[in-house]
């Protein structure tokens, strides 16, 4: 496993992290509290240090989870956390979206109450959860701050939709020096990281990255297959057919970047993002050991060459040959989509949110 820095901090990721929405909740199938904590030694069996959670992943149970597992590795491992949700005062319907607090006040008390369920003094990581860019003001910049200098944390982030607010927001985290941004970005899913990317250099920004959902809701790793058929008991089985026939085509183009014996496609699609200087950490979503075995070893299997790159961006450029798009082309934006044709990306604002999981 290999090793970055997030941002100006001094806080050190692995370049493979624990993404521990898959931990305290059932979005991705159901599994014992043990299940989960044997899940998180394995990973730290592998080198994975860092572990991101948020406290409304399973009203904190994701959190206790986490704390409990990572007890005896405290030390050496690098823990971020979410807050800006209020789930203590509304009930969980279904996949929904809470109602959220991103005010100075309330970002203290949460915090406060992560590290009690995570049962510990700091994180290294503390991010804004799906925040807007209007709500993100000089009272919640200050409380970051004071948390920061009180050493509650040891650096901020922002964790970004995939359909609740995005671009707006990443370029506000990019042009305040947040320490890192987290969004959704794949091989399939393109725009707003190199849009992000864009922003970087424009700025002299050292805002890192943090990629999700690399695989592409299972695409990419080969889990969803014509096989596998579309009657999948979790947010994917709301997708349009459309997602999977143009995926699993365009998975056929992407053939070029597996080397027998050094890459799987699994791993290509990590390393792939690790190919950009900006990315810090890769948050697959895990669901066995063998996830872990594999995609943790990604840190180490052969980045992409110019050449790769250069054949992928033109592959995307022109929808991997496929004359169709896949289904998934709204986008919801907390700026009434400005932030989207200002970037001259294509997608459309949505009148509602996406399904997608975190």
């Amino acid at each position: 496993m290999n090793y970055r820095t997030l941002g100006d901090s001094d806080v050190e990721v692995s370049e493979v992290g624990f993404g521990a929405w898959v931990v305290g909740t059932d979005w991705w199938g159901d599994r014992s509290k043990q299940d989960s904590i044997d899940l998180i030694h394995h990973a730290i069996e592998r080198g994975i240090t860092y572990f991101d959670t948020g406290d409304v992943y399973g009203h904190g149970h994701s959190e206790e989870v986490v704390g409990e597992a990572i007890a005896e590795y405290r030390d050496d491992v690098t823990l971020a956390t979410k807050v800006g949700y209020d789930f203590y005062n509304n009930p969980q319907a279904g996949h929904g979206e809470l109602p959220k607090e991103i005010t100075g006040e309330w970002i203290r008390s949460a915090t406060e109450k992560s590290l009690e369920r995570l049962d510990t003094d700091h994180v290294e990581l503390l991010q804004l959860h799906n925040a807007n860019a209007d709500e993100v003001d000089e009272d919640v910049l200050e409380a970051l701050d004071e948390l920061r200098e009180e050493g509650l944390v040891d650096a901020v982030g922002w964790a970004l939709g995939p359909s609740i607010g995005w671009l707006a927001e990443g370029d506000m985290a990019i042009a305040e020096e947040f320490d890192s941004v987290q969004l959704v970005w794949n091989l399939f899913e393109q725009e707003v990281g190199n849009h992000f990317l864009d922003t970087i250099e424009e700025t002299g920004s050292s805002t890192s990255l943090i990629p999700r959902v690399p695989h592409s809701s299972g695409l990419l790793n080969e889990q969803v297959t014509p096989e596998t058929g579309h009657d999948l008991d979790d947010h994917r089985g709301f997708r349009p057919d459309a997602w999977y026939e143009t995926g699993w085509e365009k998975i056929e183009t992407l053939r070029f970047l597996e080397r027998d014996g050094e890459r799987t496609m699994g791993q290509a699609a990590i390393a792939y993002l690790l190919s950009h200087n900006a990315v810090a950490s890769v948050t697959p979503t895990f669901h066995t050991r063998e996830d872990i075995t594999e995609w943790a070893a990604a840190s180490e299997v052969p980045k992409l060459s110019e050449e790769e790159m250069t054949r992928v961006a033109d592959l995307y450029e022109d929808n991997f040959g496929i004359d169709r798009d896949d289904g998934m082309d709204e986008l919801r934006s907390s700026v009434g989509g400005d932030d989207i044709e200002a970037a001259g990306i294509d997608k459309q604002p949505s009148a509602g949110p996406r399904s997608s999981a975190d």
